[in-house]
């Protein structure tokens, strides 16, 4: 079934104003979490929504928080979300590094006592319109095992840069360190079907492609596969350092879990989950418009690169722009399970799906 942008921002924002949320606060969770669904990363949207009201009913999200900086210097900041919604820690953090770049030219802010903050291209992207490019990264729920591991360590911890361009659309990568994020192994568990070779190990290491894995023990894998698996391992390490070891949130194993079938840790080495966020101006560098015209050149190279027949050279950024102008117009389709989770959850504070 298909539900327009507007009726899918008004249920979800009345759930979040339902367990506390201030409006402010209500609207703008709303908004960074159906990006995902709009940007048609729908294992990071609405389908999310039940996992926020039960980390809520259990205490683990407060719904007004205070959001503020603990520690400062003029480019850097540590921001504490005080167990808030990621959803709306995240933006409040990244214009925080926004802001310091506007004064001294690029601004970093690491983040604890956070909860997760959905997909993290739309925190990066907020420093588009002010012609910075924006970083955002995050570590997330201990899925995922180190290159040669069997014990699960880390996170999906993506990573994103947005870019402004000029004439062409803007450059936006959004990445996990996995090979796929935990929300696509749940969109095969509500399909019940299997996963690709390389996306998970079984407990005991071995290969696997039951979607129902990582719940059973096993482990979700590294970007890069059975020979470069290092690299997403390195990668996924460099997130949770600079979101967590950084700011004082937890890190490794210790990250306190979005997912139903792990309890959070009863030994915390820090607060809540940790974000990282940077903005550096364009013009701190070169000429605004004069980058934005190379960018242009770049984009409009690789664009016009040889493809291999039946194939499509892309940009970063460029199926989620399309799928978003599309679902804009002819409304964001959900699965059954996720529909029948969305109405159980409207039961609770009496708020209809329509």
């Amino acid at each position: 079934m298909t539900f327009s942008y507007n009726q899918l921002f008004t249920f979800t924002e009345a759930v979040f104003r339902s367990i506390g949320c201030p409006e402010d606060d209500a609207t703008l969770a709303t908004e960074t979490l159906l990006a995902a669904d709009l940007r048609g990363i729908d294992s990071h949207g609405v389908a999310r929504l039940v996992g926020y009201v039960r980390l809520w009913e259990a205490g683990r999200i407060n719904p007004t928080p205070r959001v503020g900086v603990t520690y400062e210097t003029p480019s850097t900041a540590v921001v504490d979300g005080d167990g808030g919604l990621g959803l709306v820690v995240g933006p409040k953090a990244m214009r925080v590094a926004i802001e310091k770049a506007r004064l001294v030219g690029t601004g970093w802010v690491s983040v604890k006592n956070s909860n997760h903050f959905g997909i993290a291209g739309y925190h990066a992207m907020l420093a588009l319109a002010h012609d910075m490019i924006g970083v955002a990264m995050t570590n997330a729920s201990p899925l995922v095992a180190p290159t040669h591991s069997l014990d699960r360590l880390l996170g999906t911890n993506p990573i994103a840069v947005a870019v402004p361009a000029g004439e062409q659309p803007d450059f936006v990568a959004d990445l996990a360190t996995t090979t796929a994020a935990n929300g696509k192994l749940e969109i095969a568990q509500r399909k019940q079907l299997p996963v690709p070779e390389g996306w998970v190990q079984n407990a005991d290491g071995s290969p696997s492609t039951d979607a129902n894995a990582v719940k059973n023990g096993g482990a979700l894998l590294p970007l890069g596969g059975a020979t470069g698996s290092h690299k997403g391992y390195a990668l996924g390490a460099v997130v949770d350092i600079f979101s967590a070891v950084l700011s004082g949130a937890n890190y490794g194993p210790w990250v306190p879990p979005f997912v139903a079938f792990l309890q959070p840790p009863t030994d915390p080495v820090g607060q809540g989950l940790g974000h990282f966020f940077g903005a550096m101006r364009v013009d701190a560098f070169r000429p605004a418009d004069e980058f934005k015209a190379h960018m242009d050149n770049w984009i409009t190279t690789f664009r016009n690169a040889h493809a291999m027949e039946g194939k499509k050279i892309l940009i970063p950024g460029d199926p989620e722009r399309e799928m978003a102008a599309v679902r804009l117009l002819g409304g964001i389709p959900l699965l059954d399970a996720v529909i029948k989770d969305l109405e159980s959850v409207g039961q609770k504070f009496g708020v209809k799906l329509q």
